[in-house]
């Protein structure tokens, strides 16, 4: 659309909604304004996108999370609208990045929901028929600050300035039924705008809301609180992204949420099926295929059998196709990750759920390939067992395919934790490795580079193809190329810390290294390990061990889940050792260690375009493959990390002498598993013991709390995560790119060869693959969307 015909699409709107002109706007009246004139340009390609998905084969994406980011900038960007925008809002003296105020849609916890969010964006660029299914919560995760090095949570209203990406589809509302009274799904829909396409795809996501609003009766007779209790108690369920579920009420609600979500989305692919295709349910999956993100989404098993049911199908081949409709991807092979359930909080959402969980479990206990195995092969696969459910292994019996997302993680499932459903299912396993967005992860989040790109390759062919990155790597030896690619660095580092100043008031020095580790806390992914090497750089330069040091800004970023006590200790422990290097005279010249409060989208796309060296550091074997290691890459830094996860085949791609690559493997940790001794390596490995006395010994204060006490003894008893066993060669791999970065041009050449491999991980591939190999489902024309 020309710059001239959207200007007249935003007056109109603004005319309409507001008396003032564009100037005059609270920024967010002007998003609201600038959004609704964008959805008004797509309304046509989006309804045609649409019509043509459910006339033919199609793929539906289930999960609890979608992890958006703030829409403003990637959908300007998608539509080839931002430019127009730009001029526009400039002729009005106003700067295109006051839309920073606006909230991220943080509606999910880390990679899970942002790579949901990814791979829709990947269907809609590459014009496959896909929608995404999910809950819209009224609040997201939580909003992270920190009080005495402390995280504090607190609510996180994502709609404080309006949601104009979302539009109410009230037409399709459904009525879920509880056990304790039936409510409603209310489902609103946001466009997923295709880059270089017309084609757009939708995610929808259902909101709960009440039957009756109020019983006037009750009110009348004062019992005010009763009168609105229906109301109250049926907004919980789609209130708050993951309530805390350490107590039976948490849990409740978690399963409450899954099911609720889960039955107002079958009910409408149904519908829609019906509508276009008759009731030859036999035909569903020819129509229709959900991959299930995790186990979140299990409970949509028996709850397609039972609304097949009502629809006068029996139970087996009712399940026979569910089997083929349902497709599984797992995300860890941590058992206690692997989501169970017991049948008392399954019999509080349905009866009905209930009974057809045990009729499924009994089901395959009676099929020849369950009768093969031994006594202790049954116990690994079987749904039911006493009277807890096992979602994971429903989740198994009852797709067509099975995939991990990394070639490690998929061999270790396949090896390990569903080694008995590999013998039975070989055919159903594959490996689909996760992939990201260039749209959002270069094109957006930084401009300079993704300039230079086009500029060498001739071309933004690239946006749509991240596989001709590959042809820039004859530019690794230009100096010139390589120098420019330094200034963008330098630039982006600016920028960041500007945004680092105005959100938490902190700076840093521009000119030093920048090395991030901006992920999910959680002990596996070793944040822990990372603060401690930190800590012992702080003691080798204190002591004059360390000398030369290129001055290094470590940024670390992400929330603890509430509950996780564990977790915030880290976070604790990574503020004091800040403290503590702020306020040495000598240390502080050489290393600066900022914790950025309530990391989200926005903040990854200003670190991510800024950083170095990228740290991937879980234990070998626990992460299943990262999509952040991927992010970082394409952005140009080095990966300082483990042989784990989806770094394995960065390392593949970029060459191991481009990154840092350390620790034990999953075979060393197989060897020492049984025998490991964390107190060994207090006693004989060098600056282990001074670092874990520093935690008790007054070298860093908890206030108080214990923490530090709870994390010195889980070392030194356990260390579950061997923190200790990789903690030299975690520090010796930060000392050898510390010393490689004191040639610059040397060290940026390896980063620039990072960036010019990741053509491999784009999710355009993933989601090419997931087409292919398991929905069988073709893209659609987009010569036919007018």
């Amino acid at each position: 659309m020309a710059t001239t015909d959207f200007r007249k699409v935003i007056e109109v709107i603004r005319k309409t909604i507001y008396q003032y002109d564009l100037k005059s706007l609270k920024v967010g009246q002007l998003h609201n304004v600038v959004s609704k004139a964008v959805i008004e340009s797509i309304t046509p390609n989006w309804l045609a996108s649409e019509e043509l998905h459910i006339k033919d084969k199609r793929a539906c994406y289930f999960s609890a999370e979608f992890l958006m980011g703030r829409a403003i900038y990637n959908n300007l960007f998608c539509s080839g609208l931002l430019n127009a925008t730009k001029v526009i809002l400039n002729r009005e003296k106003i700067n295109i990045d006051c839309f920073e105020e606006i909230e991220d849609a943080a509606l999910g916890n880390g990679g899970l929901g942002r790579l949901a969010a990814c791979y829709l964006d990947s269907a809609a660029t590459c014009n496959y028929p896909l929608t995404g299914y999910g809950i819209r919560y009224g609040y997201g995760l939580f909003k992270q600050t920190f009080d005495k090095g402390f995280q504090h949570e607190e609510i996180d209203n994502w709609r404080r300035l309006g949601d104009p990406w979302s539009v109410r589809q009230s037409v399709d509302t459904v009525t879920v039924h509880l056990r304790h009274g039936d409510v409603y799904a209310v489902p609103y829909d946001m466009p997923i705008i295709g880059y270089g396409t017309t084609h757009l795809a939708t995610l929808r996501l259902w909101q709960a809301e009440p039957v009756h609003e109020f019983d006037f009766a009750l009110f009348d007779q004062g019992r005010y609180d009763e009168a609105v209790s229906e109301k109250t108690h049926t907004e919980n369920i789609s209130r708050v992204l993951y309530p805390n579920d350490s107590s039976d009420a948490g849990r409740q609600l978690r399963l409450t949420q899954q099911y609720f979500f889960c039955s107002a989305s079958l009910q409408d692919i149904l519908k829609k099926f019906e509508q276009e295709h008759g009731q030859d349910w036999k035909k569903l999956p020819d129509f229709i295929q959900i991959q299930l993100n995790d186990t979140h989404p299990t409970i949509s098993i028996p709850e397609l059998i039972r609304l097949l049911g009502e629809r006068g199908v029996e139970f087996e081949p009712a399940l026979k196709i569910a089997c083929k409709v349902f497709n599984y991807t797992n995300h860890t092979i941590m058992a206690e990750a692997l989501e169970k359930w017991d049948m008392k909080f399954v019999r509080h959402v349905s009866h009905d759920i209930a009974r057809i969980i045990k009729m499924i479990s009994d089901y395959f206990c009676e099929t020849k390939e369950f009768k093969k195995l031994s006594t202790k092969e049954q116990a690994s696969v079987k749904i039911l067992q006493g009277s807890t459910v096992h979602m994971a292994h429903m989740a198994c019996w009852c797709s067509s395919h099975i995939n991990g997302v990394a070639q490690l993680h998929t061999n270790l499932l396949t090896s390990t934790v569903l080694s008995t459903f590999y013998k039975i299912f070989p055919k159903k396993f594959i490996n689909v490795t996760n992939g990201i967005t260039q749209r959002r992860w270069l094109g957006v989040c930084n401009p300079e580079l993704s300039k230079l790109i086009t500029k060498l390759i001739g071309s933004d062919k690239w946006l749509s193809n991240l596989e001709m990155l590959e042809g820039l790597k004859k530019y690794a030896d230009d100096d010139k190329v390589i120098d420019k690619f330094i200034a963008i660095k330098a630039h982006n580092k600016e920028e960041l810390n500007k945004y680092i100043q105005k959100k938490d008031g902190k700076g840093f020095d521009t000119n030093t290294i920048v090395d991030v580790q901006v992920k999910r806390m959680h002990e596996y992914k070793r944040q822990f390990l990372n603060i401690l090497t930190i800590l012992e750089l702080y003691f080798m330069i204190k002591e004059g061990e360390l000398k030369d040091f290129v001055p290094t800004t470590f940024i670390f970023g992400g929330k603890s889940a509430p509950g996780y006590m564990k977790a915030k200790a880290i976070i604790k422990v990574i503020n004091a050792v800040a403290d503590l290097i702020d306020n040495d005279p000598v240390v502080s010249k050489y290393i600066k260690v900022i914790f950025v409060s309530n990391y989200d989208v926005s903040y990854a796309e200003k670190i991510m375009a800024a950083a170095d060296i990228s740290e991937q550091i879980s234990t070998a074997g626990t992460e299943a493959s990262g999509t952040g290691n991927m992010k970082l890459m394409l952005n140009g830094a080095v990966t300082l990390g483990t042989y784990d996860g989806a770094n394995i085949e960065i390392v593949e791609e970029a060459g191991k002498e481009n990154n840092y690559i350390f620790g034990a493997r999953v075979e060393d940790l197989d060897k020492i598993r049984d025998s490991y001794n964390p107190r060994k390596h207090y006693r004989e490995t060098k600056g282990v013991r001074r670092v874990l006395d520093a935690l008790i010994n007054g070298t860093l204060d908890d206030d108080g709390s214990g923490f530090f006490e709870m994390l010195y003894g889980g070392m030194m008893h356990e260390d579950k995560y061997f923190v200790l066993e990789d903690f030299r060669s975690c520090l010796e791999a930060k000392l050898k790119a510390n010393e490689d970065a004191k040639n610059m041009r040397a060290f940026a050449r390896k980063q620039f060869l990072n960036m010019c491999s990741a053509g491999k991980f784009s999710s355009d591939r993933s989601v090419k693959e997931y087409a292919e190999n398991i929905w069988h489902i073709d893209p659609v024309n987009p010569k036919k969307i007018k």
